[in-house]
């Protein structure tokens, strides 16, 4: 492992936003119909890997920073993405205040967005959550609790099944297995990543089997239910770390991994392109296929903020959207040029 970016990581992490945008612009299209449609397939066989794979490869590189002073990874790994929720939320909030205002008051409204700083708000949970499994796993690392015994405790907090209606918690259970696992098993998962390179014959083997176990799983219904989702969740992030690993060898792979590389800037807006993208498809009826207008929802929701983005590159202006200013910075902020919109792999 290096500093440097590792291709298959942002193309795997391009993969994971499409997969997430495509799930929410899906299930909104449908939720406006009425109706399903065919993309619920594609959401549905993804569900079992598509969370699971982006918190594990959240958590590949933190063996590189983990023993930093605890001022420094705070301000690397809490207040990095405590800005950028803090400032997404208003800005969401920004956009769906009348009809929150029409439906609770200004009163009601107020109270729902502070309660945001508590229980995540809407598509930014992951950004929320994120943070907490960085600080419980340096706790844990600096009291010296052995690797297996956290990653065992994870794994039963899985297992479990928590449902306590508070959605932290709930996730925190279901999700901080794989963040953990990233980190422990960070070494394995780039020898598979290696292997994958070297022997694509029985990565094709894998890969038709996961499919055929993990669609099976999903379509009897039992893929949701703890003690199938742990392991098909650990099942689909290597298929997913196999895809990634052979797509980069492609010349076509350069959008996905700039996808990757840049998936907060998706994650933080996507809302926003999503939503209109599927008012005017819904409204003017000029496609009726619901799965169709699901596709064209999702493909605006994953360029739109990358256009935004790089217009705010080229114009130079609204930077602090998608980076994260001077000020706020707890630790010494790094210079322009080293300032990124995502965390790189040895941040």
């Amino acid at each position: 492992m290096t500093q440097d970016r590792v291709d298959w990581v942002d193309a795997a992490k391009g993969i994971c936003i499409i997969f997430v945008v495509m799930m929410h612009s899906t299930l909104g299209v449908e939720k406006a119909a009425g109706e399903l449609s065919w993309m619920n397939l594609i959401v549905s066989f993804a569900a079992p890997f598509r969370m699971p794979d982006f918190f594990l490869i959240s958590g590949l590189f933190l063996a590189l920073v983990i023993d930093r002073p605890w001022r420094k990874y705070v301000d690397r790994k809490v207040v990095h993405f405590f800005y950028f929720y803090a400032l997404w939320v208003t800005i969401q909030f920004v956009f769906k205040a009348p009809g929150f205002v029409a439906e609770y008051g200004l009163a009601g409204t107020a109270q729902l967005y502070l309660l945001s700083y508590i229980e995540p708000f809407g598509t930014l949970w992951f950004i929320y959550i994120l943070p907490i499994f960085f600080v419980v796993t340096k706790l844990a690392h600096d009291w010296h609790i052995p690797v297996w015994i956290t990653g065992l405790a994870a794994a039963l907090l899985h297992l479990s099944g928590l449902e306590t209606g508070w959605l932290l918690v709930d996730e925190f259970a279901s999700r901080f297995v794989f963040f953990f696992a990233g980190y422990a098993l960070a070494p394995l998962i780039f020898r598979i990543a290696d292997w994958v390179r070297l022997d694509w014959r029985q990565t094709a083997a894998y890969m038709l089997a996961w499919a055929v176990t993990n669609g099976v799983l999903v379509w009897l219904g039992w893929a949701a239910t703890p003690w199938f989702s742990l392991p098909l969740g650990f099942a689909g992030a290597v298929a997913l770390i196999c895809v990634a690993s052979l797509w980069v060898q492609s010349r076509h792979s350069s959008i996905i991994t700039w996808f990757g590389a840049h998936s907060i800037v998706i994650y933080l807006a996507f809302f926003l392109p999503m939503a209109i993208s599927r008012i005017v498809l819904l409204k003017t009826g000029v496609i009726t296929d619901l799965g169709t207008i699901s596709v064209l929802v999702t493909i605006a929701g994953v360029t739109g903020p990358a256009i935004f983005y790089l217009v705010i590159k080229r114009l130079n202006i609204g930077k602090f959207l998608f980076e994260r200013p001077s000020w706020a910075y707890v630790d010494e902020p790094k210079s322009q040029k080293q300032r990124t919109v995502a965390l790189e792999p040895g941040e």
